[in-house]
């Protein structure tokens, strides 16, 4: 079998990668924009046609040949947006190979290890009784795992309306996020996990201080309190913070993970598929975070195939708590771009027996979600600098 042709399908702003062979058979991936959610898809489609460049004419069997090579063509390794081309790739040859093989990719992996897969969904409320009774609700539809972001809501135009974290004092950022968790705490009680995420937006003394307010509350995990880069931050803030943290989502080397993971800076890594290398090297990630005793809760912004991916790995890979799980009901974009979507059960996703990564794009709806930009601004806090987002 050799490859003939890898194909850059794009609707609304999920962009996804095909794999095309001699013998009929098509394997796809999804691409993350690699600059977070809000970068352009351009520069990653870009460094899809570089690996392609590799790949094209190539038997798809041998996937950690390809890996590598992908990986070290690049004389400067491990940026963002070749880490994201490889890892939709990389997607895309495990889900080729499941099909010529007739089975699951978990089965390829050395799985099961599970037979479905604890999620937790995010609240989007922006007050506390509005977060609360949303928790209810998801509680009520069987998710033990909710996340929310502590501020308010979060966008553009709120900080417009001079409601997002920049125009808050440090003692309102501390109360604002106080009664939001107070308030979804009290609502589902304690037979339900809860997490905050504040997306890298805090300083360290900031989020320390944050994470001795809710201490009360017992959060499962805080997730992304500081920026991404220093370990030695991150080491820092989990010796003073009396919450387990959680990192991971804009890493993408095995390098960075063990730099992390060395320095204790992390109670969970947050890996995320479509950006850090695909399932390869993931599965490289959760090995070393194992050997830390460091459960792996894989990060998962975008659409049904990378939730499919995601689910190949939570069922082959021990040491994974949960999954996060955007949820999409009622939601027919994500749902439309492929014929049947993993399914989901009572908080949990069902591990699907079917070959490859288990879903199979459906192309004809694609015509109806034309590609759209997706931009989000850095935030400018009222003194005219800039706060990360």
């Amino acid at each position: 079998m050799k490859i003939t042709a890898i194909r850059t399908l794009r609707a609304d702003r999920f962009v996804y990668i095909k794999l095309e062979t001699d013998e009929g058979l098509t394997g796809v991936g999804e691409l993350h924009p690699a600059s977070g959610t809000g970068g352009t898809p351009l520069v990653p489609i870009a460094a899809v046609e570089y690996c392609a460049e590799y790949l094209l004419g190539k038997d798809p069997g041998p996937i950690e040949v390809h890996w590598q090579h992908m990986f070290r063509r690049c004389l400067f390794r491990g940026g963002a947006d070749t880490m994201a081309a490889i890892g939709a790739l990389d997607q895309a040859l495990w889900d080729l190979k499941g099909k010529a093989l007739g089975k699951p990719v978990y089965e390829l992996l050395g799985g099961p290890t599970r037979d479905k897969v604890r999620l937790y969904t995010h609240l989007g409320g922006d007050t506390p009784q509005a977060l609360a009774e949303e928790a209810v609700a998801f509680a009520e539809r069987g998710f033990t795992a909710l996340r929310l972001y502590p501020f308010g809501t979060f966008g553009e135009a709120d900080f417009e309306e001079g409601l997002g974290l920049e125009r808050m004092s440090y003692a309102s950022m501390l109360r604002n996020a106080e009664e939001r968790v107070r308030a979804v705490r009290e609502a589902v009680g304690s037979q339900v996990d809860l997490m905050i995420d504040v997306v890298n937006r805090l300083t360290p003394a900031e989020a320390i201080a944050l994470g001795r307010v809710l201490e009360p509350y017992d959060l499962y995990f805080f997730e992304d309190p500081i920026e991404p880069e220093n370990m030695d931050a991150w080491q820092h803030v989990a010796n003073q913070i009396p919450i387990p943290l959680a990192m991971g989502e804009r890493l993408y080397t095995i390098h960075q993970f063990r730099d992390l993971l060395n320095r204790n800076g992390a109670a969970y890594v947050r890996p995320d598929l479509s950006l850090a290398g695909g399932i390869t090297n993931i599965k490289k990630i959760a090995a070393l975070a194992e050997a830390s005793y460091v459960p792996v809760v894989p990060h998962n912004p975008l659409s049904c195939v990378l939730t499919a991916a995601c689910v190949q790995l939570d069922a082959a890979v021990h040491n994974i708590a949960l999954q996060e799980y955007p949820w999409d009901e009622g939601q027919n974009l994500k749902r439309d771009l492929v014929k049947e979507p993993i399914r989901c059960e009572k908080g949990y996703l069902i591990v699907p027996t079917a070959p490859g990564l288990g879903i199979e794009l459906n192309e004809e709806a694609f015509r109806h979600y034309p590609p759209v930009p997706y931009q989000r601004p850095p935030l400018i806090a009222p003194d005219g600098g800039l706060r990360d987002y």
